[in-house]
This record gives C-alpha cells, sequence and structure tokens, in this order.
C-alpha cells in the first residue's frame, strides 16, 4: 500500500518542486483583482489569455525600487520568487520587483542584482583592497584578440619596461563567458597558482548593455569580491557601468586607463631618480666641502702653533693639574681627619658607659623611692584594716551578746524587735553568746515605755 500524505505534507512537497525547480522568474502580464493591504503589502494577479497566477508583493519590496501605480489593467513584467502559499494551498509569486512592460528586462535585472549585492555588503568601501604600488607582475583577464589587450600592453610596457605581464585568455561575450572569467580568476587567486601575481585587470571593450551583459552576472561578481588578488574592472567606456565594477577593488573607465592606473610610469620615476641623484651629490658636495675647510683649519692651526711646542704645552698643564688635585686631596683629607678628631673627642666626652651608669643610679633611687612609698602605703592600709575590725568587733551583735543580751527570731529568721510581734503558741528561736533555744509563747506581758 502506498504511502497516506496529509495535506499538509503533500503541500510541503509541492512547494519543494516548485521552488527548486523555478526559483526566481519573470513574469508577464496584465494586473487583475488588485488590492492593497492596510499594512501596505500589495495582492494582485497576473494573467494573460491563457491563464492567471495569485502575486504577493511585499511593502518592503515595493518600497526599495521605483514605484509605479499598480491597477487592474496594467500590463508589468514582475520579478520574484515561486512558492507556494500552505493556508490555501496555492501557488504564488513573491514579487521582488516590478516595471511597466517594455522598459527593459535587462536593465530590470541589473538593478534587482545591484540592490541584492549592495545589501549583503560587497560594495562596501573597507573591503577594497589597496593597489600595490610597485607591481612585478599584473594578470590581464580578457580576450587575447582585438584591440583591447594590444593596448593595454602598449600602456603597460611604455610606462614600466621591466614589469612582468601575464595574458589570461577567456571569453568576454557570449552565454557562460561570465562563468569562464570567473573560473580564470578563481584559479589565479588559489593556492594551485604557484605564479605570484600582485593585480588583476578583468575587462573589455565598449558594447551595447547585451555586450556586457557578461560582466552583470552574480557568478562573475562573487568571483572578484572573494579574489585574493586585487582586482580592477575595466569595461567599456567611461560611460559604462557593469555590476563588476561596483564589486571590483578599483574601476577604471577604460581598459588603458586601467592599465596606466595599475603601474608607475617609469619616465617620471627616472626623472624623479634624477632629481634624487641631483639633490644627493648636491648634499655630499656641501659635506665633503665642510669637512675640506674644516681639515684647512686644523692644518693652519698646526702650521702656526707648532705641534711639539703645543704638546709640551699641554703635557706641562698635565702636571699642574696633577699636583693640584694632590693639594686638593691633602687638603681634604686634613680636614677629613679634624673633623674625625672632633667626632672621637665628643664620643669620649659623652662616652655610654658613664650615661648607662647615670641611668642605673637614677633607677635605683626611684626603685628605692617606690619601695618606700609602696611599704608605707601598706603599713597605713593595715593600720585602717586593724581599726575597722576593731570598730567591727566594737559594734558587731556578738560584742552586745557577750555582755548579756540575747537575739529572738521566728522559725522563718525574722528577728523580733517588739513583744506585739508574738502571740501565744509562736515559736521562737533565742539565740545567746554560747547558743541558740528554742521555745514556745506562753505568755506575753508588755511594758510600760518610760
Amino acid at each position: 500500500m502506498s504511502q497516506i500524505l496529509s495535506v499538509y505534507q503533500l503541500t510541503l512537497a509541492l512547494k519543494d518542486v516548485l521552488e527548486g525547480r523555478f526559483g526566481s522568474v519573470w513574469v508577464e502580464g496584465e494586473i487583475s483583482n488588485y488590492r492593497r493591504q492596510s499594512s501596505g503589502h500589495h495582492y494582485f494577479t497576473l494573467k494573460d489569455n491563457r491563464a492567471q497566477l495569485a502575486c504577493v508583493m511585499f511593502a518592503r519590496s515595493y518600497g526599495a525600487q521605483s514605484r509605479i501605480a499598480l491597477a487592474d489593467g496594467v500590463q508589468v513584467q514582475a520579478f520574484g520568487q515561486v512558492t507556494v502559499y500552505e493556508a490555501r494551498g496555492q501557488y504564488q509569486l513573491v514579487v521582488q520587483l516590478i516595471q511597466r512592460k517594455g522598459l527593459g528586462l535587462l536593465q530590470a535585472k541589473f538593478e534587482a542584482l545591484k540592490r541584492k549585492l549592495e545589501a549583503e555588503g560587497l560594495f562596501a568601501s573597507e573591503l577594497k583592497r589597496p593597489l600595490p604600488k610597485f607591481p612585478i607582475r599584473v594578470a590581464l583577464v580578457t580576450s587575447p584578440s582585438g584591440a583591447v589587450v594590444q593596448d593595454m600592453l602598449n600602456v603597460l610596457r611604455r610606462r614600466s619596461p621591466w614589469l612582468s605581464i601575464l595574458i589570461c585568455p577567456v571569453r568576454v561575450q557570449g552565454e557562460g563567458a561570465a562563468e569562464e572569467i570567473a573560473a580564470m580568476i578563481d584559479y589565479l587567486s588559489s593556492p594551485f597558482n604557484r605564479i605570484p601575481i600582485d593585480v588583476l585587470i578583468v575587462g573589455r571593450g565598449g558594447g551595447s548593455l547585451e555586450d556586457l551583459w557578461e560582466f552583470n552576472e552574480e557568478a562573475l561578481a562573487r568571483a572578484i569580491r572573494r579574489s585574493r588578488i586585487p582586482v580592477v574592472s575595466a569595461v567599456g567606456h567611461e560611460v559604462d557601468y557593469t555590476i563588476a565594477d561596483f564589486v571590483a577593488d578599483f574601476r577604471a573607465p577604460t581598459p588603458s586607463a586601467a592599465a596606466e592606473l595599475v603601474v608607475p610610469d617609469g619616465k617620471a620615476l627616472h626623472k624623479q631618480l634624477a632629481l634624487f641623484a641631483t639633490a644627493l651629490e648636491r648634499r655630499f658636495a656641501q659635506i665633503l666641502d665642510a669637512r675640506r675647510q674644516r681639515l684647512r683649519r686644523v692644518a693652519d692651526v698646526l702650521a702656526v702653533g707648532q705641534p711639539g711646542r703645543l704638546l709640551r704645552e699641554r703635557v706641562q698643564r698635565i702636571d699642574a693639574l696633577e699636583e693640584k688635585l694632590k693639594q686638593s686631596r691633602t687638603l681634604e683629607l686634613q680636614r677629613r681627619r679634624s673633623q674625625l678628631e672632633k667626632l672621637c673627642a665628643l664620643l669620649v666626652a659623652h662616652r655610654p658607659e658613664r650615661w648607662l651608669e647615670a641611668q642605673r643610679k637614677h633607677l635605683d633611687m626611684i626603685e628605692l623611692r617606690l619601695k618606700q612609698s609602696l611599704t608605707g602605703r601598706l603599713k597605713a592600709d593595715r593600720n585602717r584594716i586593724f581599726e575597722f575590725i576593731s570598730l567591727l568587733r566594737l559594734l558587731g551583735p556578738m560584742q552586745t551578746l557577750q555582755r548579756g543580751y540575747s537575739i529572738t527570731t521566728t522559725d522563718s529568721g525574722h528577728v523580733v524587735q517588739s513583744a506585739a510581734e508574738l502571740a501565744g503558741g509562736d515559736h521562737i528561736r533565742t539565740r545567746f553568746f554560747d547558743g541558740t533555744l528554742g521555745s514556745v509563747v506562753d505568755d506575753r506581758e508588755p511594758h510600760a515605755r518610760n
């Protein structure tokens, strides 16, 4: 039994087939059922006398190009991607570019690819590589026949006769030429190419938009951008612009101008070197003349002054300086010795032993005073303690008890101070000097107060 698919699975399978088979296409037809949503998206149908195609153009795509008024009945050419709208199971064209019929398909494709590559950043100025100032080898990626390659060779050989030129033959027109040029650029900048190259010039002569179209292909643009060697685009005349011009590191208005751009002018270099040589010779002449004059002055001084006499004077001057140095050293030693003797006398006068002995005696005196002070203080404190003990004994209850008095308390230990606090039958305890007795109150007799 064959596999049973859900509606969604079948729709996805058809979507994969359509998108993989067609991708982006140009479609021409008449607009019908046009409506514009509040979101800015446009929905319409493209039809001819035999079929119709649902289309959607999102606001971002519509706003990114020069707008045309969309309405029913307008004949247009639309560029976009064939896809399937899964919710309705309907195939449709997602329009990216739209123009009135007859505006030029190639120009529209050029603008669409330009916008695409620019959005990806392939035209960014920070990606542009500088050209070497003095290249050794230049590769010409162009057709080997025709006037263009001869013009470039003439300019290169005239300006830089020492230059090594590598001609890389490719087709520059016709179907497949863009892929051929791209493959050559990839090879020249790959590790498989063992010939070192400093600059690539990619170009051809002028022509119509159809003639130059191979330099507007996406494959060639991406090959130029991924090249590890700086690329100069030299396509057509000054008014001609191609996608290769925008993506290359430098754009030359013509192939001959490209040859002048990449190499220095040998004649101008010779003139500049001649100027440098002249300036260098002049500078050397000035230095030699200055040194010559200096030697003359020295010779004159030696001739007039007699070298032997000058030498004797220098020797005598050295001897005088030596004697002066000895005297200065002797004086310095005497001064240092006198200073040392003063310091020794001062040290003897203030010997550490004497100072330590005086400090020791002072400490002994302080210790004696401290001991005497502590002894007197302890004796005074001891006398005061004895006085307090005698006073306590005199005023304490034991002294009173010895004189025949007693202390009566209740069983709970409360001191009875008055007979009124007791009643008959109360248990009391009486403390005497030599013991304690327990008793029971039998009778209470109050005393009259005097």
